[in-house]
């Protein structure tokens, strides 16, 4: 029965070994992996992990860019009896100590020099750690650890065992269960320390076989995995679709060369998140502004078409004639069957935007405790207000408590659960074998399941007018200028928001405006900025009601980052180190202050730090005077 990832992927080599099952662009040529070759150095990287003296029940971290060696050293540590814990390649080295104690890894598989520096600086932070093994040697000359091993000699030890028994990694992967706990996976973690959910082999393999049913996918489909690897999403669709439908998987160059590697491929599925389709919409629309006229009235106008038709749920002929089959070759979405964002809420706005251009855009939800999604749209019942319906009659869903509206806590159970959280002895918000997720939603008519936002993040003002901060944030966030945004106003009298721009988009306004500026927090504080994204706050209220209307708001003097704990590393809002870090800025904006002054110091990546002095302006929607700055 192949109900573990290192079965399937011997049953894959067996049967289908000459098929190409991966590929990775090098030195901008893209390399083809078949599926026996695949086999070949997964098993080389598990007979080698087993002759260090890993095996059933010990820890084994992965850490650095989406690789094949990442994929093949994860079913590896699975066939040995081991578990994997993927760590976020941009993760901090404290985040990444953390991790490794916490779960006692014994060894990690790291991409290069970067990640092993991690590694290295965390001190006796992690006892247990063993074996570090690296995959890229450049730059590795200098260290002289005992605990490092190339990639490449782990693999000739593990040649050197199967030369010895040819049998012994088969038996291996026959001994596999799918009951066994395989995969410790890191949750979200917005108000604290990231958890570890353990999940088994079998469980990712029977819930990937029922996502499959309600989206289809073979072995002439094309995926490009962009989206990190230790999230759950990416475990799902890189190792279990991949490996369950012979999917081909595609790995990009590097980070910065993903949209043109994505290009392409022409994948025929895409998961991204919700951010990254805000991104995309923000350049497409920062780009036609850099058009001329003609290209710009052609864009309006086919978006004004594209629009109408798909509020009669229909499809344009003249608007794809005129715009979108072109900007779908552009973006790499021409040979798109199916594409899906999760991880969060995504606008309503951007979501009409790509549906418009005729990218077959679905919403999923679901948790990393239940094995990622379990909510999906069916392909002739797209509604960008919900997050669709389950999977199948397997999964059931409930909402706790409702109130007069139908609104309450979404509650969950299926088969495919995961087994609890690694070290803890605390369940989560399992009661009676059901997942309390957090999230507040109702059922609509269809049956469709809409999500509003986090049950703690609903807030209300002190005149009794609940709002969603999220929906709204979503809002403004489908402007090209806005990257990021919170809104404020939980027991106060009015709503109120901080924004990041979108620094590559607005300095680009800038300079074509001929404004000068020096840094992010200068061209922040300018005037003309502010009257900027004043219009396109204005905008958004247009759409809200009275009570849910932004009243004030400030340009923030950084952006929000993963880094400084503002953000998780799925790019979610924690809004309580939001609230504690910038209380004084928050209290002041209530306090009625036009001007806000700041000197704080900020640290990078690197160790350094710069010294911030700026005066923050509290923009009010209530004036006037810069709303004509813009113009």
């Amino acid at each position: 029965m192949t109900d573990t990832l290192p079965k399937l992927l011997s049953r894959n080599a067996r049967e289908h070994g000459g098929e190409v099952a991966l590929r990775e662009k090098q030195f901008g040529i893209w390399r083809a992996f078949t599926w026996a070759e695949y086999h070949g150095r997964t098993r080389a990287f598990a007979l080698g992990l087993k002759s260090l003296g890993l095996g059933a029940g010990d820890v084994v971290g992965l850490i650095g860019d989406n690789r094949p060696d990442w994929v093949m050293g994860e079913i590896a540590t699975h066939a040995i009896g081991a578990r994997s814990l993927g760590i976020y390649r941009d993760a901090l080295d404290d985040e990444v100590a953390y991790l490794l104690e916490h779960s006692g890894a014994r060894a990690v598989i790291a991409e290069d020099e970067e990640q092993v520096d991690k590694l290295l600086g965390m001190g006796d932070r992690a006892p247990a750690l063993r074996h570090i093994i690296y995959s890229d040697p450049r730059g590795m000359r200098k260290h002289a650890d005992p605990r490092l091993l190339p990639a490449a000699e782990l693999v000739r030890l593990g040649e050197a065992a199967h030369a010895e028994d040819a049998a012994a990694y088969e038996r291996l992967v026959e001994a596999t269960r799918g009951e066994d706990i395989a995969i410790l996976c890191t949750t979200s973690g917005t108000t604290a320390r990231p958890k570890l959910a353990m999940l088994r082999g079998g469980a990712l393999v029977r819930h990937c076989e029922s996502y499959l049913k309600a989206d289809p996918k073979g072995p002439q489909d094309e995926y490009v995995s962009v989206l990190p690897l230790p999230w759950i999403m990416e475990q799902i669709y890189v190792l279990g679709w991949g490996l369950i439908a012979r999917m081909k998987v595609n790995f990009v160059e590097e980070p910065e060369t993903m949209m043109a590697d994505f290009r392409e491929i022409g994948p025929s599925f895409v998961l991204f998140a919700p951010r990254l389709w805000e991104q995309i919409a923000a350049e497409v629309r920062a780009k036609v502004m850099d058009a001329s006229p003609l290209k710009r009235r052609m864009f309006e106008l086919g978006m004004q078409r594209g629009l109408a038709a798909l509020e009669r749920g229909k499809r344009s002929a003249a608007a794809n004639q005129l715009l979108f089959r072109a900007l779908r070759d552009r973006l790499g979405f021409t040979n798109l069957r199916s594409a899906a964002t999760g991880g969060a809420a995504l606008g309503p706005d951007t979501f009409r935007f790509f549906l418009a251009m005729g990218v077959p855009l679905r919403q999923l939800y679901g948790q990393t405790e239940l094995l990622g999604a379990y909510t999906l749209h069916r392909p002739e019942d797209v509604n960008f207000d919900t997050v669709g319906v389950r999977f199948d009659e397997t999964i059931e869903m409930r909402i706790d408590q409702p109130d007069h509206n139908g609104v309450g806590e979404i509650v969950t159970r299926h088969p495919n659960m995961f087994s609890g959280y690694f070290g803890l002895a605390e369940t989560g918000d399992i009661r009676d074998g059901w997942m309390h997720t957090g999230d507040a939603g109702y059922f609509d008519k269809s049956g469709h399941l809409v999500v509003i936002d986090r049950i703690k993040d609903i807030a209300t003002t002190s005149h009794g007018d609940r709002f969603s901060p999220q929906y709204i944030e979503n809002k403004l966030k489908f402007s090209p200028y806005v990257a990021e945004a919170v809104v404020l106003g939980d027991g106060k009298p009015h709503l109120a928001a901080m924004i990041c721009i979108r620094f590559p988009i607005v300095s680009k306004w800038a300079e074509r405006n001929r404004i000068a500026f020096t840094t992010y927090t200068d061209l922040a504080a300018r005037e003309q900025v502010l009257g900027l994204l004043r219009a396109e706050v204005a905008r958004v209220n247009m759409t809200l009601p009275e009570p849910q209307r932004i009243r004030d708001f400030i340009l923030l003097y950084k952006e929000l980052d993963a880094d400084d704990e503002e953000l998780t590393r799925t790019r979610k809002v924690r809004r309580g180190v939001i609230n504690r870090k910038y209380g004084t800025i928050i209290d002041a904006i209530y306090a009625g202050e036009p001007a806000i002054p700041v000197d704080t110091t900020i640290a990078f990546q690197d160790g350094t730090t710069q010294r911030i002095r700026t005066t923050l302006h509290v923009v009010s929607m209530r004036e006037p005077a810069l709303a004509q700055a813009a113009e």
